[in-house]
């Protein structure tokens, strides 16, 4: 399968801003803030085709959890994929943030490259605005993330993820929660990043 998908990236997590685990002033990340890690990810497709599927439009999201001391911190991780998205375009999406598909988002992906636990993939109600300084998304009645504003600090900060070539922006999330039987956690005025991304394989 030859495929593309190129948007915008949202996250938080509950590391405090700056996120340790980002690349700071050219340094690689380390520990996470409290060592373990809480998150929700958020891709929006804007251009987008495998082979011949068109993908444009279709939204994804994670929720995270890891441990920096369990062995080899592997992530658990639930899989939302857009409920508008066709079965095919299901498959694709989870071939693709699985890293079952080859392509160059492995290298992104730390889920995808180490070892890790995919606790569920399910069809979701995706809602978001990637308006900068006032992202914010929800998968209904589980995820939500929403940005207070910009990280005032004057580091220059990458992060691996939407892939440190692109440009983007620390920011500070106002809220950050996920309320479903899998994982469950809520926090105010933690860190995140909103970036763009171009993926292939």
């Amino acid at each position: 399968m030859t495929w593309r998908i190129a948007g915008t990236y949202v996250e938080s997590c509950n590391c405090d801003a700056p996120c340790p685990c980002r690349r700071i002033d050219g340094v690689p990340g380390g520990r996470s803030t409290h060592g373990i890690c809480d998150g929700a990810l958020c891709w929006q497709i804007v251009d987008g085709e495998a082979d011949s599927l068109d993908l444009s439009g279709l939204r994804v999201v994670l929720a995270t959890r890891y441990s920096d001391d369990e062995e080899g911190s592997p992530w658990s991780w639930i899989l939302f994929l857009d409920e508008r998205g066709t079965a095919e375009q299901h498959r694709v999406l989870e071939e693709i943030w699985t890293g079952r598909a080859a392509g160059e988002q492995v290298e992104h992906f730390p889920w995808a490259w180490k070892p890790s636990n995919l606790l569920g993939v399910q069809p979701a109600q995706i809602e978001l605005d990637h308006t900068p300084r006032r992202q914010w998304f929800r998968v209904r009645d589980v995820v939500t993330v929403r940005v207070s504003g910009p990280y005032e600090g004057a580091e220059t900060i990458t992060c691996v993820i939407p892939g440190h070539e692109q440009p983007g922006q620390e920011i500070v999330a106002g809220e950050l929660s996920v309320d479903d039987a899998l994982l469950r956690f809520e926090y105010a005025g933690v860190c995140g990043f909103a970036a763009s991304f171009d993926y292939t394989g």
